[in-house]
């Protein structure tokens, strides 16, 4: 394709616009905002990348992440190559063009660098361990991390009323996910995929926590209605408590959400959490739970 010619220094503006647009993009996908987030950014998030709360982008959002720079860049260089090398070469040619280059180009590498830990972070491990977790197989769109670290803290009131925390089930493999009763699509549909997996783990069955997403309708005294409608027995137990207490540890544990204060709904991730009888967090999984039970026998 024949370039179109454009006047000296067009083509690298261009291209240091499409790199700013790019950060940006970047930056209100990606930037860690907690509980606290302002709505505006949890709704453009979820509008723009399919990002819940302080979750990472869907399969959509990380398509426009990476797909539009590249469209934008491949456009630049059919129209503008040549004008895009004299450019470039004219910066090189002169000490504070280098320092240009040599500035965006740390950027870029910091910026890269902070998303990698950003999604490490919002899975709960570090890179090497996602890295490995990919070769490793789960359920179909099932995503497995395998970790070795302490369970964050979890102390809230369960359906009966009593102050619960993880050490009353220490001495068994315990399963923790995150659910609310409001919910009428995954949630349900969650537990009760829990509740049939994790039978495969062995004769003894692993105990269920199940905390509420929305603290502020799943309040303590109905919590024996929602237990008894998730079909929960034995030492399930779900749990609510304070909205602050609830907020606090759902950031603890990593669960992206957006609550829509109009409606009370509450956009969410599903990830399950797998503990070993320590106590020690060892699996986070997302998208499937077949694996569940297999997984609870290892520990």
């Amino acid at each position: 394709m024949r370039t179109v010619r454009a006047r000296g220094g067009v083509a690298a503006a261009t291209l240091g616009g499409i790199l700013a647009i790019t950060v940006g993009w970047w930056a209100l996908a990606l930037w860690p905002g907690g509980s606290e987030a302002p709505e505006w950014l949890l709704r453009t998030r979820l509008a723009c990348f399919g990002a819940m709360g302080d979750a990472l982008p869907n399969a959509g959002g990380w398509v426009l992440l990476i797909g539009e720079p590249l469209g934008m860049l491949a456009v630049l260089v059919s129209v503008w190559g040549d004008a895009l090398a004299r450019d470039l070469a004219a910066l090189r040619a002169r000490r504070w063009g280098r320092a240009v280059l040599v500035a965006t180009a740390l950027v870029l590498v910091a910026g890269s660098a902070g998303a990698a830990g950003r999604v490490a972070e919002a899975r709960g491990v570090s890179p090497g361990a996602i890295a490995r977790a990919a070769g490793e197989g789960g359920g179909a769109g099932a995503f497995e991390v395998r970790l070795d670290r302490p369970a964050p803290p979890l102390s809230l009131v369960d359906q009966r009323g009593a102050p619960f925390t993880l050490e009353r089930l220490r001495g068994r493999p315990v399963i923790v996910t995150f659910a609310y009763a409001h919910c009428q699509t995954v949630c349900p549909t969650l537990v009760e995929s829990i509740r049939k997996a994790r039978g495969a783990g062995g004769e003894r069955v692993a105990p269920l926590v199940i905390v509420t997403l929305d603290p502020w309708r799943d309040v303590p005294s109905r919590l024996p209605a929602i237990a008894e409608g998730w079909g929960l027995a034995g030492d399930d137990v779900v749990l609510s408590g304070r909205v602050e207490d609830v907020e606090r540890l759902l950031d603890a544990w990593g669960v992206g959400r957006a609550r829509d204060a109009r409606t009370g709904e509450v956009g969410h991730a599903a990830p399950v959490m797998l503990l070993d009888r320590a106590g020690r967090w060892r699996y986070r999984i997302e998208g499937g739970v077949e694996r569940v039970g297999t997984l609870l026998s290892q520990l």
